[in-house]
């Protein structure tokens, strides 16, 4: 008998990183873990604010991670979003003053969660109420600027604890999801058409795709490479001596520092000065 996979725990083989925001005496980020039952979905909350007012206006800089959000500011609470695979970093400006929250989904756990196309969303932030408006009404509804972040969190783990208790059960192809374990098993360094053999033709694996991560599989892949080098926290160093990018699946420099740049934004020269 086959595995079933229909639950497959993304979390224990990837880690989606956002590195970009450096903590400052006027800007924190930081990252909370959801409750246990909804660690197979959610891989974190985040909140990102200012603890002053700032002289100009914030360029935020998300980079790649396969992942979808919602996201919402608490400081203008009917301002809230979804925020798809990105295939290439983007930049945000935001106002001097802010206070933003997010729920970071797992890679095809969006889709699972809520018979949404992830592809309806890719390369986009598009308003929270085109997309889950029961969800964005709850937000609306619920979250003031004068909340703590811990009664946030706690509010948003009862809220998506119920929505998996009233899911309904998606059409589940048990041959994509061992396409997505192949993957991250291997940090994305692989052949598509050779190494991801499950049964199924590449036009259904395409399609599979677009559906359940909003991307290409092989865009999927170099994508998961970049996070695997932003886990490892190379030196510049190792990057320059121990051909790193070897190990990463690229056969030269010239197009990892590509990949890295469209991915992250800088070189990995710029981002790693040590």
């Amino acid at each position: 008998m086959s595995e079933d996979l229909s639950n497959l725990n993304i979390r224990q083989l990837y880690t989606p990183i956002q590195p970009s925001v450096v903590k400052t005496q006027s800007i924190s980020y930081q990252e909370f873990l959801p409750k246990i039952e909804l660690q197979n979905y959610i891989y974190c909350y985040w909140e990102l604010k200012t603890l002053k007012e700032l002289d100009k206006p914030f360029v935020y800089r998300v980079v790649s991670d396969g992942c979808i959000d919602i996201l919402f500011e608490l400081n203008n609470i009917d301002e809230n979003f979804a925020m798809g695979f990105y295939n290439k970093y983007t930049e945000v400006e935001l106002k001097k003053e802010f206070r933003y929250v997010g729920i970071r989904f797992l890679p095809t756990k969006f889709p699972i969660l809520f018979n949404v196309p992830a592809s309806k969303l890719s390369n986009v932030c598009e308003p929270l109420i085109n997309v889950l408006p029961n969800v964005s009404k709850f937000i609306s509804s619920c979250f003031t600027n004068t909340q703590p972040t811990r009664e946030i969190i706690d509010k948003l783990d009862k809220h998506f604890i119920n929505v998996i208790k009233e899911k309904k059960e998606l059409p589940f192809d048990n041959r994509f999801h061992k396409a997505m374990l192949i993957i991250l098993k291997n940090n994305g360094v692989l052949n598509i058409e050779k190494d991801i053999d499950v049964g199924i033709s590449p036009r259904q694996l395409r399609r599979l795709f677009k559906f359940y991560v909003g991307n290409t599989a092989k865009t999927f892949c170099k994508m998961v490479q970049f996070q695997n080098i932003l886990k490892a926290k190379p030196s510049k160093q190792s990057l320059q001596k121990d051909k790193l990018f070897y190990e990463m699946g690229y056969f030269d420099q010239s197009h990892f520092i590509k990949d890295f740049k469209n991915f992250y934004g800088v070189t990995p020269s710029q981002t790693y000065n040590r």
